[in-house]
C-alpha cells in the first residue's frame, strides 16, 4: 500500500515535515536533543540546527533547553512545541484518510501491471 509524506510550506520561507516532527517526538520521550539525535542517528549541530530554525520560523521557542552541568543538561517541549507536534500529526491523519482511496487505486493499478 503506498504512504503519504507530508511536508507543509510555512509562510515565510519555513517547512516542517516528518524529519523535524520525529526530532520534536524523540525529544519529548527522551528528555534530550542529544539523545534524539543519536537515537536518528543524525549529529547533536544538525539536531540542534534544525531546533533553532523551527524555533525561527514560529517566532517562539519549541524546545526549552538547560545547560548541562553535574547532572546533565535536558530539553523539553513547549507547549508549542506540543501544539506544533499534535497539529502536524493531525494535519497528517486528515490527508491519509482523504488520501486513502486514491492510494488503494494507485496500487490497483500496479498489482494490475
Amino acid at each position: 500500500m503506498p504512504s503519504l509524506s507530508l511536508r507543509i510550506n510555512l509562510d515565510p520561507d519555513g517547512r516542517v515535515g516528518p524529519g523535524k516532527i520525529e526530532l520534536l517526538e524523540q525529544i519529548a520521550a527522551f528528555g534530550s536533543i542529544s539523545a534524539a539525535a543519536r537515537g536518528m542517528e543524525m549529529s547533536y549541530k544538525h539536531a540542534w540546527d534544525l531546533v533553532e530554525d523551527m524555533n525561527r520560523v514560529f517566532g517562539k521557542p519549541l524546545v526549552a533547553a538547560q545547560t548541562g552541568g553535574r547532572r546533565g543538561g535536558g530539553a523539553q517541549l513547549t507547549p508549542v512545541g506540543l501544539a506544533v507536534v499534535s497539529r502536524y500529526r493531525a494535519i497528517e491523519r486528515a490527508a491519509t484518510s482523504a488520501a486513502t482511496a486514491h492510494m488503494e487505486a494507485l496500487q490497483a493499478e500496479i498489482d494490475a501491471g
